[in-house]
């Protein structure tokens, strides 16, 4: 076990095991006790390149830990390359970047809000990074559904303790994941003016995401347009879904095309699970959320709330034969309007493994019963109506 006393950065209970799937490795770390170390000792280790892609990073002592990790690869003459997004971490400045920038490091704010910044765009401000990616030298990759934040952190250490997923990988995969990285610092660099002085230094050696993924793990993307559309696997898999589906998602509020294939998943005699959090950090999604859960019970879906601390992770498993983690909420925002990243497993030890987890979880929340909750307050369910209604304006 952990002594406590030792900082969190430095705790070394191991993680999950690694899972060999096909040329990859993948493994699970959940919570910020297992994922945060696991981060530190990637950018620790690295020797040539560390890029970062995150929404959110807190100005306290996650947020200035991995700034800190950062600094020191740069000065070791690493190239350091950061994408933060400017709403999820409204609460830094550019100063907050400088010890990095000044050690040789590069910074990029995705879709400034302040329109004093030089690549301010007023249409893009809906439009947000919401992804968390990082690379270390093209030999380990990490996303899912962490932010470099205090909330992610033990009570102990001063933090809320919400529970979520990461994924770290091994191979063929991790070279995707940059390919996705560089995609985004290609944009934010030709918004940053002006441009012409900084030259970008994207590599050369970038591997294409192909149209059909080559191998049992790979990458998923938001974008509308993009080959590797995370909205279509997600319908592909629940259409092909054979005896389960266990969803852990932190906003949960699908369209119809989602509730459908849900619905028709029962209907087959398909087991769907959804594990939502009992109180959402945003009070309207919250109310939202509750609108759906009357036709969603009446239906057939068995919904779970989790208690006590935010339940943040966005994973899915079907079949005990397939999984999802990453930042991926199924909402109109994640659909619609943000970047976002999920790296896929076909691999029925992983997908079991992840689904034992499942379990765990699903164990200490609370199962909601259809009549239970039809009685409920009518001024609440107004609420929760008008949330509902208002869900694409967020």
């Amino acid at each position: 076990m952990n002594d406590r006393a030792t900082a969190w950065w430095e705790r070394t209970d191991a993680p999950g095991p690694w899972f060999a799937v096909g040329g990859d490795e993948v493994r699970l770390l959940r919570d910020g006790i297992e994922a945060f170390p696991a981060m530190l000792e990637a950018i620790e280790l690295a020797e040539r390149e560390i890029l970062l892609e995150m929404y959110w990073v807190g100005a306290d002592p996650v947020g200035i830990r991995f700034r800190e990790a950062l600094t020191r690869a740069a000065k070791r003459g690493l190239t350091v390359r950061v994408i933060y997004d400017a709403v999820g971490s409204l609460a830094i400045t550019p100063a907050f970047w400088q010890p990095l920038v000044a050690a040789g490091g590069e910074v990029r704010e995705y879709h400034p809000v302040s329109p004093l910044r030089p690549s301010f765009q007023f249409a893009l401000m809906d439009q947000r990074d919401h992804r968390k990616i990082l690379v270390a030298d093209k030999r380990t990759g990490f996303t899912g559904g962490l932010n470099l934040a205090r909330p992610w952190l033990p009570v102990e250490d001063g933090g809320e303790a919400w529970r979520d997923d990461m994924i770290q990988v091994k191979g063929h995969v991790v070279e995707e994941l940059r390919t996705l990285f560089y995609k985004t610092w290609r944009r934010v660099w030709f918004r940053n003016l002006p441009h012409e002085l900084v030259p970008m230094n994207v590599p050369r050696d970038l591997v294409p995401l192909s149209k059909r993924p080559s191998g049992r793990v790979y990458v998923l993307a938001s974008l509308r347009r993009q080959r590797r559309n995370l909205m279509k696997e997600y319908l592909s898999r629940i259409n092909r879904a054979q005896t389960s589906i266990d969803v852990a998602n932190s906003y949960f509020i699908p369209d119809r095309g989602v509730r459908n294939a849900l619905f028709r998943a029962v209907l087959r005699g398909v087991r769907v699970r959804v594990l939502v959090p009992a109180k959402s950090d945003v009070a309207v999604v919250q109310f939202a959320l509750e609108a759906m859960y009357e036709s969603l019970l009446r239906r057939g879906i068995d919904i779970f709330c989790y208690p006590g601390p935010m339940m943040h992770a966005k994973t899915v498993v079907i079949d005990d034969a397939f999984a999802m983690i990453g930042s991926y909420n199924l909402d109109e925002r994640s659909r619609a309007k943000n970047q976002e990243v999920n790296v896929a497993v076909e691999d029925a030890a992983f997908a079991t493994y992840a689904r034992n987890w499942f379990d765990r979880d699903v164990a200490t929340a609370k199962r909601l019963d259809l009549y239970e909750w039809r009685a409920r307050p009518l001024a609440r369910r107004g609420i929760e109506y008008m949330a509902y209604a208002l869900r694409k304006l967020w």
